[in-house]
């Protein structure tokens, strides 16, 4: 009988909205993070820095209080994290956070919709397909009649359980991600009008396993072929019978089954889904040789030795192998112990280069004790990742300390010969020009910036005047061909290199609220 009145109440309340007598009652929910299941780091529940309730609105612009998208509906926040990436989250931290989110949606039914706002290349302890986990999980919460609309990182995995219980799905376009809160907009407004016209679930969703499994740094959408193959996704979009349509590259350094590349579109016409699908996913591996870095990629000797005969400053170098935004540990210290060998960088009159950065809490203590001027001499890095050098020394000059950065919570420099070293007391990426003014750096009058990143973001893109792409060692080494594949599907590109064309036909996902 309560099942019932239940299904009665939530009939009727669908009838109201699609004719506009009722608000949607729509909630947002989350939890993103690339892990890295071939870095020794462990994520804990506090590096998502959740946010919950209506705190939760300020993170996305569009959803400001005067906005038109926050006006059409009732919004019920559950909790959203983001977690910078790292190593696989511990199987404690992620079910503290999911139980979490499952007792606020509970809590706020019945339901229209769910924005569901992920990456999706979480690694957890011990748990296979954490997201597609995580959805399964939900579901059986908000029920079969909730629309649930995903957005995600193009660097995710799609598995067939998260594809199977995801109405809407999406993800970004670009790589670097400049149109992250567009993506996240277009989730929203598709999840909205599927329920305030009364369309509901699209009918069909085509979803195609591509064989391809290949980092960031050679599908950056700035060069081809990416650049083409992304620019096919918005035309197509407008055509009748389509709702949207999504490539992901897939996430290379984790290994389990769902890590390879891409395709979905879904709508109401299955013919143009499934050809759309089809032709979207032919383009990409027809181009898969064709991929390659987005700059020169070299050993970092060879990178350094460029850099110090260039006369075109600021000259970056990325320091790949141990890059925190893909899921490294962030405190490998072999590019630094390299640098501070050089005799270039040994005097205080030779090639100014800025190194950001490396986590060495005790060592930020002792510059603090020290304090601005003072001496300090200590330890930094290799605490997590000691695989490729130990920690290494740093004995210089404290140039500044800097409190309250979200991710650091507390940066020092230190000037090692010509060398200025940023040391944190957590890991921190470096992708603003401001991260280096804020502690009086000079970056657009410095010889060589060293940033522990993959593809440079685009305020250090634009400031750059030359920029190589280091090929060191670290948890996410961009020789994949290195790395102890165990689980990913094969064949795959481009660890066989002469696999026979795949089958890219696409598969009808079923229609959500079942068992996938």
């Amino acid at each position: 009988m309560r099942s019932s009145i239940f299904l009665l109440f939530t009939l009727t309340a669908h009838c109201l909205i699609a004719n506009g007598q009722q608000k949607p009652r729509i909630a947002i929910a989350g939890l993103a993070i690339e892990s890295s299941t071939f870095s020794p780091a462990l994520t804990d529940e506090a590096a998502f820095h959740a946010s919950y309730g209506e705190m939760i609105l300020d993170n996305y612009p569009f959803l400001s209080p005067d906005s038109p998208i926050r006006k059409k509906a009732n919004w019920f926040p559950a909790i959203q994290g983001h977690a910078l990436p790292g190593g696989a989250v511990t199987r404690e931290a992620y079910e503290s956070l999911l139980g979490k989110t499952l007792d606020s949606l509970n809590r706020h039914l019945p339901l229209d919709g769910l924005f569901l706002d992920i990456h999706g290349a979480m690694s957890v302890v011990g748990l296979e397909d954490p997201e597609g986990d995580m959805i399964t999980r939900i579901r059986k919460v908000v029920g079969a009649r909730t629309l649930i609309s995903t957005s995600m990182d193009l660097h995710g995995n799609v598995s067939w359980r998260l594809a199977g219980q995801s109405d809407l799905i999406t993800c970004y376009r670009m790589a670097p991600h400049e149109d992250e809160m567009e993506t996240k907009q277009r989730a929203v407004e598709n999840l909205i009008d599927r329920i305030t016209t009364g369309k509901g679930k699209p009918r069909f969703k085509a979803y195609v396993m591509i064989p391809v499994l290949l980092p960031g740094e050679k599908t950056s959408t700035r060069i081809e072929p990416a650049k083409s193959i992304y620019a096919k996704i918005a035309p197509l979009t407008s055509q009748k019978g389509i709702t949207d349509a999504a490539i992901w590259i897939g996430y290379a350094w984790a290994d389990e089954e769902r890590n390879h590349a891409a395709v979905m579109v879904t709508g109401d016409d299955r013919k143009a889904v499934t050809e759309n699908a089809e032709m979207l996913a032919k383009s990409f591996w027809q181009a898969r040789r064709e991929f390659d870095f987005v700059a020169p990629t070299l050993h970092y000797e060879q990178c350094m030795d460029s850099a110090l005969k260039s006369n075109k400053h600021p000259f970056f170098i990325s320091d790949m192998g141990d890059n925190p935004t893909a899921g490294g540990a962030g405190d490998v210290s072999w590019t630094l112990t390299q640098i501070l060998n050089r005799k270039e960088f040994q005097r205080f009159d030779g090639p100014s280069l800025i190194y950001a950065s490396i986590p060495g809490p005790a060592l930020v203590e002792k510059a603090i004790s020290a304090g601005i001027g003072g001496q300090v001499d200590g330890y930094a890095g290799a605490a997590v990742d000691s695989r490729y050098a130990p920690p290494v020394r740093i004995m210089g000059k404290v140039e500044a300390i800097r409190y309250g950065d979200k991710d650091a919570e507390v940066e020092v420099l230190v000037q090692v010969g010509s060398v200025h070293v940023i040391v944190t007391k957590k890991r921190k990426p470096y992708h603003y020009e401001a991260d280096f003014t804020r502690l009086g750096l000079a970056p657009r009058k410095t010889d060589i910036v060293v940033v522990k990143i993959g593809y440079l973001q685009p305020e250090l893109y634009d400031m750059r005047a030359d920029w190589i792409m280091a090929l060191t060692p670290g948890g996410v080494d961009q020789d994949l061909e290195r790395l102890p594949y165990k689980h990913i599907q094969r064949p795959m590109y481009p660890l066989d290199k002469n696999m026979k064309d795949p089958d890219l036909k696409a598969k009808l996902v079923p229609i959500s609220g079942g068992e996938q």
